[in-house]
């Protein structure tokens, strides 16, 4: 395994703050890192070290003479004046690319509808990142950086991602290596085979672990879980160390200098504690029984040109909403997915009464207020005069959390804003900063439906997980449009996907379904959503309203109730199947020298072992049925 780019004992400063110190890294062939951290910890600065586009203080970066280094960057300065083909491919001749299936599957993957001869300066900013990204792919340098590449790519396009960079830099005997900073947690996993955390806690570190995201959660846990034990015992000795000193003045000047030198040395090892990131829930509002309802709604938007996919109405507008319905109730969790351009923002924008449909009606409840977290973050410019605690006091002076009533300054505060940066001034406050308190000023207003377009943006893994516990005991109706599958799945109950053809269609495979919908062209051909609480309706169906409900499965009413019966009898069933288990494994240990009785005992549990392995099949064909 070659080694290939190395930083030996590296640190910078800026200011007065310590990004790096004395860091130590190495790349070798088929190393797939990624790096984490807080926002503004040094992760950037990380990669355009390792790049060699900024020095650092100290110390040095070596790179193996004749590899090739390539890197994404988060703004993009591109020729306005060149073509899409003129900034991938160069001066190559067509044949020389077209023959290269790794150059086409770029193509398909990040370009499929884009025109190659377009110019750049036609291209929006997403399209211009995709751009730039295929250009690096094409090239496949030795090492590739990438800085948040995931950023303007929907589900289907992080997917096929992710799927490239594992084939390529992932292989058995692959060359060349990978380093990528994002806060996309399910990319992390799919592809990094180790992880980075830049500590960003102004120690300077950087510290390694094998795996994704999920083994560094878990290794995380685990050291953190270590320094709580070795700071408990540490804190034990302090305490000791402490009152033998102080019994007495006359004892303390006979005191052994060794045993002051080790208070001394305990008290300077204590560490400095860590910022902690809490997000609170805010009491909501009362919710009646009807909440929001699209009821036959169709929504049209000019089109832009003609290669626009899609259905278009007789005037030659593009239909983004076909005929659609669909009804929300109290406590409903829906994800949305779809292709990029298809409806998603439009949608949010008729739930929040931002926009009304061409034809149809959106039901409000009397009861209902909504909030909703956009993507833009200059909505906070007209507040950017004002500090973070001046924008939540000028909302509400107070909330009740908990019980406890807290002024604006202990929920920033408890946001994860530090005192200082609480009292700076909006227009100072990095893009997560204000992406914290864009939510922050959603809570306070007490809502009972929460519309979230894209909330994951700007927002670092920690922040992620925290917002995530918030939502987790969110009691309210909550519709979240997002590219991050880790956050649809853990928050979302189920999934709808607005494929690009008017309708909305229910996923009850969540975004894997939708995934292969992607992939063998298929769409729903159903825009009427089941009312809330009601089994949804078969892929793919245009059933009329006589017909009998049906599951995802096809199955019945009838058939789901019973599906549902055999659950609860399985479970039960495995419930005391666990107990008996655990007995026979108490009455081994207590005789494990009477072999006839162990042996006994060992052909009841491999008894008891098959007896589960049918159930659990019995449990999961069940299930199925139930949807």
């Amino acid at each position: 395994m070659a080694h290939l780019l190395g930083a030996d004992g590296i640190a910078l400063t800026i200011g007065t703050r310590t990004l790096l110190r004395d860091v130590s890294l190495g790349l070798d062939d088929g190393d797939r890192i990624g790096v984490v951290g807080p926002n503004g910890a040094g992760k950037s600065t990380l990669l355009r070290l390792l790049a060699g586009t900024q020095a650092p203080d100290a110390g040095r970066v070596t790179r193996v003479g004749g590899s090739r280094l390539g890197m994404l960057v988060q703004r993009d300065v591109d020729d306005d004046a060149a073509t899409i083909r003129d900034l991938v491919h160069g001066d190559d001749a067509t044949h020389e690319w077209a023959s290269d299936a790794r150059i086409r599957s770029v193509h398909a993957g990040l370009l499929a509808d884009l025109d190659l001869d377009q110019p750049a300066s036609t291209l929006s900013g997403g399209q211009r990142r995709r751009v730039a990204l295929a250009a690096l792919l094409v090239e496949d340098p030795d090492v590739l950086l990438l800085d948040e590449p995931t950023n303007h790519l929907d589900v289907e396009g992080v997917a096929w991602l992710a799927e490239h960079l594992a084939a390529r830099y992932g292989r058995p005997g692959a060359t060349g290596a990978l380093v990528v900073v994002t806060h996309d947690r399910w990319f992390l996993d799919a592809v990094c085979s180790r992880t980075w955390e830049v500590r960003g806690d102004g120690s300077g570190a950087v510290d390694g672990y094998d795996g994704g995201y999920a083994a560094y959660i878990l290794a995380r846990a685990e050291r953190a879980r270590q320094a709580a034990t070795a700071a408990e015992k540490r804190n034990n000795l302090l305490r000791k160390e402490l009152a033998w000193l102080k019994r007495g003045a006359p004892a303390r000047t006979s005191k052994p200098k060794f045993r002051l030198d080790a208070a001394a040395a305990l008290i300077d090892d204590e560490p400095p504690p860590r910022d902690t990131l809490e997000l609170t829930q805010m009491a909501t509002r009362r919710l009646g029984k009807d909440v929001l309802d699209l009821e036959d709604v169709t929504v049209t938007v000019p089109a832009r040109d003609g290669h626009e996919a899609g259905p278009r109405d007789a005037a030659g507008r593009r239909v983004l909403l076909d005929d659609v319905t669909w009804r929300l109730g109290p406590g409903d969790r829906y994800g949305v997915v779809g292709v990029n351009g298809a409806g998603k923002t439009t949608l949010l924008s008729l739930l929040a009464g931002r926009r009304e449909p061409d034809s149809g009606r959106v039901r409000r409840g009397k009861t209902v207020h909504v909030a909703e977290l956009t993507q833009d973050v200059g909505e906070l410019d007209e507040v950017g005069h004002l500090t973070a605690v001046q924008v939540v006091d000028r909302e509400k002076r107070t909330v009740v959390v908990d019980g406890k009533e807290l002024t604006a300054g202990q929920l920033t505060e408890r946001l994860g804003f530090t005192r200082e940066r609480a009292h700076t001034i909006v227009r100072d406050l990095s893009g997560g900063e204000r992406r914290r308190l864009q939510l922050l000023r959603l809570l306070v207003s007490e809502p009972n439906v929460l519309l979230l377009d894209e909330p994951t943006n700007d927002l670092d893994t920690d922040t992620l997980a925290a917002v995530e516990d918030l939502l987790d005991g969110w009691p309210g109706t909550l519709i979240v449009v997002s590219h991050d599958r880790y956050l649809l799945e853990r928050v979302c109950d189920r999934q709808w996907a607005l494929l690009g053809d008017g309708a909305l269609r229910d996923l009850p495979g969540g975004v894997e379904q939708y995934l292969q919908l992607r992939r063998t062209g298929a769409s729903g051909t159903s825009s009427a959503a089941a009312p809330a609480g009601a089994p949804p309706a078969a892929a793919g169906a245009g059933a009329s309203a006589s017909r009998p409900a049906t599951t995802s499965s096809g199955a019945s009413a009838a058939e789901v109730r019973a599906a549902k019966k055999e659950i609860s009898r399985i479970e039960r069933r495995l419930a005391r199947i666990a107990d008996e288990e655990n007995t026979l494994h108490e009455q081994i240990a207590a005789d494990p020298t009477d072999y006839t009785a162990v042996a006994a005992l060992d052909e009841r549990l491999r008894e008891l072992g098959a007896e589960k392995e049918e159930l659990e099949m019995a449990w999961l064909e069940s299930a199925e049925v139930a949807g």
